[in-house]
C-alpha cells in the first residue's frame, strides 16, 4: 500500500506492489475510473483458508475520483482437481457508485490499552464500512406464537440487512501503512460523500 492521496499512476505501483495479478486487476479498476482522476485510493490483498484449507486470494481496491467511488474486487479460483481439463480462473468485478448515493462512511478504530491513549495514537486496526443501499439480504424463518403445543402455520418472518461494503485491516496483519491508509481514504470519501 501506498500514499491515499494519488494519480493514476501511484494507484498502478500500489496495484503492483501487491503482487496480485496486478495487471488483471488494473486493468478493471481503471477501465471503471475512466478518464478521471484519482483522488485517493486503498489496496488491500489478503488470504483465507476457504472449507478445504486451500488459501485462497483476493484483492480489494477502492478508488475515490472527483465523481464517483470505484470499487473492484478479484477474487481467485483453484483449478478443479478432479478435472485435467480444469485451470485455474480468477474473477473480478468492479462498481461505480457516484458520491450523492454513498449513504453512510463508518470508520471503526480499535485501541489497545485504551487508558494509555493519547491523542494521534495508532489504532491497532481499522474496519471500514460503506453502504450505498444497492444490494440487501433477506434471511427468512418460519414465524411462530410461542406456544411450544401449538402446529398451525403462522407464516413467515424475516430479517432485511443491508449488504454494505465492509474492509478490515489490523497493524499485526498488514502494518501501521495499511490502518494509516484505510484511515486517510474514509476521511477522504467522508469528505466527498458531504458536500450537497
Amino acid at each position: 500500500m501506498s500514499e491515499t492521496k494519488a494519480t493514476g499512476s501511484a494507484l498502478q505501483a500500489a496495484i503492483e506492489r501487491s503482487g496480485y495479478y496486478p495487471g488483471l486487476v488494473y486493468d478493471a479498476v481503471s477501465s471503471a475510473v475512466g478518464t478521471e482522476h484519482v483522488v485517493s485510493f486503498v489496496v488491500i490483498h489478503d488470504a483465507h483458508f476457504d472449507p478445504g484449507m486451500e488459501v485462497r486470494r483476493h484483492a480489494t481496491v477502492m478508488a475515490l475520483t472527483p465523481t464517483r467511488l470505484v470499487y473492484s474486487h478479484t477474487d481467485e479460483y483453484p483449478a478443479d482437481e478432479n478435472d485435467p481439463d480444469s485451470r485455474p480462473q480468477a474473477e473480478t468485478s468492479t462498481e461505480a457508485v457516484r458520491h450523492s448515493r454513498i449513504s453512510s462512511v463508518a470508520l471503526t478504530r480499535v485501541f489497545a490499552d485504551p487508558d494509555k491513549y493519547k491523542p494521534g495514537s495508532m489504532p491497532s486496526e481499522a474496519v471500514l464500512t460503506i453502504g450505498w443501499n444497492v444490494l440487501s439480504h433477506i434471511e427468512i424463518e418460519p414465524a411462530h406464537c410461542g406456544d411450544e403445543n401449538c402446529d398451525a402455520d403462522h407464516g413467515y418472518s424475516g430479517t432485511l440487512t443491508a449488504d454494505d461494503l465492509t474492509v478490515r485491516v489490523s497493524v499485526a496483519a498488514d502494518g501501521e501503512e495499511a490502518v494509516q491508509q484505510v484511515i486517510d481514504f474514509a476521511q477522504a470519501l467522508t469528505e466527498a460523500t458531504s458536500r450537497p
